[in-house]
């Protein structure tokens, strides 16, 4: 299903607070505390003629964040970032002033860091991102994880040296329930999505991803003119669709968000015009963009610069990850995980379909972006579904 944008707020102008936190200002700091960090290399940017002939398109792109920061998923970007910055802050609050970015990994600023307790719900990569940023400077970290997070990601996140609590339901449930605990504890809730009068963190971690599209623009010889985009809660996408807007202003790319049918919460919001909360079905394969309502700031970005909402079905994830990891003749692989390739597969039903591909303006003269948000962070489940060991995949990290 496809549904145009043709809410009142579309094309206008980004909130001031949205466009000053996905400027460049905003940028350049989320690039310095990047340099900060071990593994910090730009992630890939692989060109796929090939596939691109296939679909009709005049070019593809996919940047593939299965290798950012040794965690597979672009959400190392996110809430590491974020923490770091709130460990900074409560430093400069503490010694009465401002403690500059090149001071964070201080013995001085990881004794302040020490005393800090930060809490997440996950579905699986946000909660390594934050607890791996916890590790990183000394603080503490508390994961909720809902009952549909496998056991090999609560492995990996609890490797980081994080406390994991089960909860039973599903995301939106361990996101109440990390609030609940962390009002009563005094713990720092350093969520993904936001809520009315919960906004300023999540937008931190929105700041975070703009990195990705930062390399990604230096990456290609011109910008693209399509941008796929996979959606959960909606922060990546408009992280991404929000930062075009400021960098590229009149000539941002066509940008369309994409949800899984059976979590369509942004498809349904942009449909009702306003953040509605859809309900529970059966559970889907794309586990990381498995959310019933979107995140308050990412839908006021998305109003606005999204310029279209689509939804893909579990056998469109499925074979992006088959096609990616035995690709067109000449092209190279990709190990994209289930829901790292969503953006690809509305890719995938958009130029296939006629009427969605008249719409959105697939043509021989497009420039596609997509983006595989990770690799295969439950490795067992990549097998399954591909038929090959993620390691075998041609190209794929050792």
């Amino acid at each position: 299903m496809f549904h145009k944008n043709d809410m009142p707020t579309y094309g206008a102008p980004l909130d001031p607070r949205d466009a000053s936190t996905l400027g460049t200002e905003g940028a350049a700091d989320v690039m310095r505390v990047l340099a900060l960090r071990e593994n910090n290399a730009a992630t890939p940017m692989h060109a796929l003629p090939g596939l691109a002939r296939e679909l009709g398109l005049g070019s593809l792109h996919v940047k593939d964040e299965g290798y950012r920061l040794g965690l597979g998923s672009f959400k190392a970007l996110g809430g590491a970032y974020a923490l770091l910055r709130l460990v900074q802050e409560q430093a400069s609050q503490h010694w009465g002033r401002e403690v500059p970015l090149r001071e964070l990994m201080s013995p001085d600023v990881r004794s302040i860091a020490a005393g800090m307790t930060f809490a997440c719900a996950t579905d699986g990569n946000h909660g390594r991102s934050v607890a791996q940023g916890a590790q990183l400077i000394g603080a503490n970290a508390v994961i909720f994880v809902h009952a549909g997070v496998s056991d090999a990601r609560v492995d990996a996140i609890a490797g980081f040296g994080a406390r994991i609590i089960r909860v039973d339901g599903n995301y939106d449930d361990s996101v109440a329930e990390a609030s609940r605990v962390s009002e009563r504890e005094g713990w720092t809730v350093l969520s993904d999505t936001s809520w009315p009068g919960y906004e300023r963190i999540p937008a931190l971690v929105m700041q975070g991803y703009t990195a990705i599209l930062q390399e990604a623009l230096s990456q290609l010889d011109e910008p693209p003119t399509h941008v796929f985009l996979q959606a959960g809660v909606g922060g990546f996408a408009a992280a991404i669709a929000g930062h075009l807007a400021v960098v590229l202003g009149e000539r941002r790319p066509h940008v369309t968000v994409v949800d899984p049918a059976r979590a369509a919460c942004l498809f349904q919001s942009a449909k009702a015009g306003h953040i509605v909360k859809v309900e529970e079905e059966e559970a889907t394969v794309m586990a990381m963009l498995e959310c019933y309502e979107p995140s308050l700031v990412a839908f006021r970005v998305l109003e606005r610069v999204a310029d279209g909402f689509m939804t893909v079905d579990e056998d469109d994830a499925i074979e992006v990850m088959t096609r990616m990891a035995h690709p067109v003749a000449g092209d190279p692989a990709v190990v994209c995980g289930e829901s790292g390739g969503a953006g690809l597969a509305g890719l995938f039903v958009a130029a296939r379909q006629a009427d969605i591909r008249e719409v959105v303006g697939l043509g021989s003269g497009a420039r596609v972006l997509c983006i595989n948000t990770e690799g295969a962070t439950d490795p067992a489940l990549y097998e399954r579904l591909t038929g090959r060991r993620p390691q075998d995949v041609p190209g794929a990290e050792a």
